[in-house]
């Protein structure tokens, strides 16, 4: 048993053919990788050809979601961990404004239009149908056993701090 991971297996260089038996010695972060990339480009394209963006998306269920009126700043700040760079989110902000999807006030908070909701009821449709795509022959046992080891996974390095 290793030490410092508190496993048997020892690691492999990745491998896109892996069988079933050697599943286990394969890098957490190449697979993640391929998975995350995989899926969202499978998702983008899908939105690129209704004219849409995923940050659009997250901006609009956002806006629709907070229990009161966000700010662009909060909207801002709550996707930046999402987001590609600081400027992304407040772009699609301008965006969505000009789109005419959302609306401000007085006091600068955001408003789903009835364009808007009717783009996010649209959008939310196709989302659905593209999981169902993703998690064909995936139980949701599964799919929540998955999810609870990435998680535990992301506690792990996040516990053992910086090497």
């Amino acid at each position: 048993m290793d030490f410092l991971t508190g496993t048997t297996t020892d690691q492999a260089p990745a491998n896109p053919n892996a069988t079933d038996d050697i599943l286990a010695s394969q890098p957490i972060g190449y697979w993640s990788g391929q998975a995350h990339a995989v899926v969202t480009r499978h998702l983008r394209d899908a939105m690129a050809g209704i004219d849409v963006t995923q940050p659009q998306y997250w901006v609009l269920n956002s806006v629709k979601y907070q229990p009161a009126a966000p700010s662009r700043d909060e909207i801002a700040a709550q996707l930046l961990p999402l987001a590609d760079g600081q400027h992304e989110i407040p772009r699609v902000v301008a965006q969505l404004l000009h789109r005419g999807w959302l609306r401000t006030d007085a006091t600068d908070h955001l408003y789903l239009t009835d364009a808007g909701e009717a783009a996010r009821t649209r959008l939310r449709e196709l989302v659905t149908d593209l999981r169902a795509v993703v998690h064909d022959g995936i139980s949701d046992d599964d799919y929540a056993a998955t999810l609870k080891v990435l998680r535990r996974m992301i506690s792990n390095i996040e516990a053992a701090g910086k090497p």
